[in-house]
C-alpha cells in the first residue's frame, strides 16, 4: 500500500506561486493542504487614505492578467457608494471592455497552457508548424489573442491596466475605423474559435465531483456584469449580501483566503456561469455549438476549459453586434459630491466571481476596502478534487508501482486538474515544484 508525502512547490503554465502538501497512507490520501504562497499583497489595506479616483487603477495592479477586470470592479464599487448611474453608452463600452479581456485572457490559458497537455507537449512552442494541423492551431492562437488585445486597447486604452474607463464614464471613445477593423479581426478568428471548440471537447481528460457553482448572471444576455448571483441550488442575492453568503475560512497554511457556502466547497469561472447560464448566451453561439452545449450543465472539471472556449465564441459574437449597432460618441464623465458611504462592486472576471467594497469619507479618501477574488473562493474546492483524483489514481492498475514513474504521473495529473480551474495566485511564471518524502 503507498505511503508517502508529496511536496510540490512549482509547476509551469498557470498563474502565480503556490504550493501543495498530500500525504498517503494506506494507499488513501488523509491529508491536501493547498497553499497559496502570494496572494497576499496588502492592496486592500494600502486603498486606505487613498483618494477615490485612484481605486480602479491602485487595485489593477493586483493582477497583470486580469487587470481590466480589477478596474471594471472597483469602477462599480466607487459608483455603487458614489450613486452614480453610467449612461447606456458606458455600459456598452464597459460590456465590450470585458469581451475584450474574456478573449484575450481565456485565449491565453486555453492555447499556451492547456492545450500543450493535449498534444503531449511541453509548450505551446514546441508544436512543429511544419506539421499542417500545428501550424493552423499556432497562427489560431495568436490571431484569436491578438483580436482580444485589440479590441481591449480601441475600447479600454489598453489590453491591460485599462486607462480609458474611470468612475463615471470614458476618457476615450472609438472611432469609425477602429470599430471597422476590430469587427473584421473578430469575424476572422470565429473559425479558429470554432476549432478550439472542438479541440477541447473531444480532449482525453476528465474528472468529476459533484460540487455547487455560483456566478454573477445577467438579466439579460449572458455577460460578465450586472444581475444577480445565482447558485446551483436556484437561490439568489443581491450584491449587498455578498459577505452574508460567503463564508470565510482562514487556512493557516495559505496567504490567500478561502470560503465556503452554506458549509461546503463551491466553484466559480466559466463552468459555474456556463452551467447556469448557457441559455442566455448569443444566439449564433448557441447555434454553432449546439452540440458541446448539450454536454452542460456538467461537472467534469475539465469542462472548465471547454466553457471558456465556449465564452469566447459569445465573447465574439456579442462584441461584433455590438459594434456594428452602435456609433460612439464622446459624452462627459458623470461628476458627483462626495459622501460618507459604502460601495460594492460584483463582475464575471475571466476565472469567475469577483467582489470590491470600498468605504469612502466625505472627503472622498477610501476608509477601508476588501477584494474576494475567485481562485481564493476555489481554493478549498481545488483541495477537495486533489483529494479525490488521487484517490483515485492510487486504485488504477497503472499506478500500482511504489516507484518514482507512478509518483511522477501522480504529480502530472495534478498539476493537469489544477490548471483546468486557471487559477491566478499572482503574476509569476510557475506555481508548483514536486518533491517527494518517502514516510519510514
Amino acid at each position: 500500500m503507498h505511503k508517502f508525502d508529496l511536496t510540490m512547490e512549482h509547476i509551469t503554465k498557470v498563474e502565480g506561486n503556490a504550493s501543495l502538501r498530500l500525504k498517503v497512507e494506506n494507499g488513501k490520501v488523509i491529508d491536501v493542504k493547498f497553499a497559496i504562497d502570494e496572494y497576499k499583497r496588502f492592496f486592500t489595506e494600502a486603498m486606505k487614505g487613498k483618494a477615490v479616483a485612484a481605486i480602479p487603477q491602485h487595485l489593477a495592479r493586483i493582477c497583470g492578467t486580469c487587470s481590466n477586470a480589477h478596474v471594471m470592479c472597483a469602477i462599480e464599487a466607487c459608483e455603487n457608494a458614489l450613486g452614480i448611474e453610467p449612461s447606456a453608452q458606458t455600459k456598452l463600452l464597459r460590456a465590450l471592455t470585458m469581451h475584450g479581456l474574456i478573449i484575450r485572457d481565456h485565449a491565453l490559458h486555453l492555447y499556451l497552457f492547456s492545450l500543450p497537455d493535449i498534444y503531449g507537449v511541453d509548450a505551446f512552442l514546441d508544436l512543429d508548424e511544419n506539421i499542417p494541423e500545428y501550424h493552423q492551431i499556432l497562427h489560431d492562437g495568436f490571431d484569436t489573442k491578438s483580436a482580444g488585445n485589440y479590441l481591449a486597447t480601441l475600447i479600454a486604452g489598453r489590453s491591460v491596466h485599462a486607462n480609458y474607463p474611470v468612475i463615471g464614464g470614458y476618457l476615450h471613445f472609438p472611432d469609425g475605423a477602429g470599430i471597422e477593423e476590430a469587427i473584421a479581426k473578430l469575424k476572422s478568428i470565429r473559425p479558429a474559435v470554432l476549432r478550439l471548440i472542438d479541440i477541447f471537447r473531444n480532449a482525453p481528460f476528465h474528472f468529476d465531483r459533484k460540487t455547487k457553482y455560483m456566478a454573477l448572471v445577467p438579466d439579460g444576455n449572458f455577460g460578465y456584469t450586472g444581475g444577480t448571483i445565482i447558485t446551483s441550488k436556484n437561490e439568489s442575492y443581491g450584491r449587498d449580501k455578498f459577505r452574508e453568503h460567503l463564508e470565510h475560512v482562514v487556512l493557516p497554511y495559505s496567504q490567500a483566503s478561502a470560503y465556503i457556502y452554506q458549509g461546503e466547497d463551491y466553484m466559480v469561472g466559466s463552468l459555474a456561469r456556463v452551467n447556469l447560464a448557457k441559455d442566455k448566451l448569443h444566439p449564433h453561439t448557441k447555434e454553432s455549438a449546439k452540440d458541446t452545449l448539450a454536454l452542460f450543465p456538467s461537472t467534469d472539471i475539465f469542462h472548465n476549459n471547454l466553457a471558456q472556449a465556449i465564452e469566447i465564441l459569445h465573447s465574439v459574437d456579442e462584441s461584433i453586434d455590438v459594434l456594428t449597432a452602435n456609433e460612439f460618441k464622446p459624452e462627459p464623465v458623470i461628476k458627483v459630491e462626495f459622501k460618507e458611504a459604502t460601495g460594492i462592486g460584483v463582475i464575471e472576471a475571466p476565472r469567475g466571481t469577483l467582489y470590491h467594497k470600498v468605504v469612502i469619507g466625505a472627503d472622498g479618501i477610501v476608509k477601508e476596502g476588501e477584494v474576494v477574488v475567485p481562485t481564493g473562493q476555489n481554493q478549498i474546492n481545488i483541495e477537495r478534487d486533489i483529494g479525490t483524483l488521487v484517490n483515485g489514481l492510487l486504485l488504477k492498475p497503472e499506478f500500482a508501482e511504489d516507484n518514482d514513474e507512478t509518483k511522477a504521473k501522480i504529480a502530472h495529473e495534478i498539476e493537469m486538474l489544477i490548471r483546468a480551474y486557471d487559477p491566478c495566485m499572482s503574476c509569476a511564471t510557475h506555481f508548483l515544484k514536486v518533491e517527494w518524502i518517502k514516510v519510514s
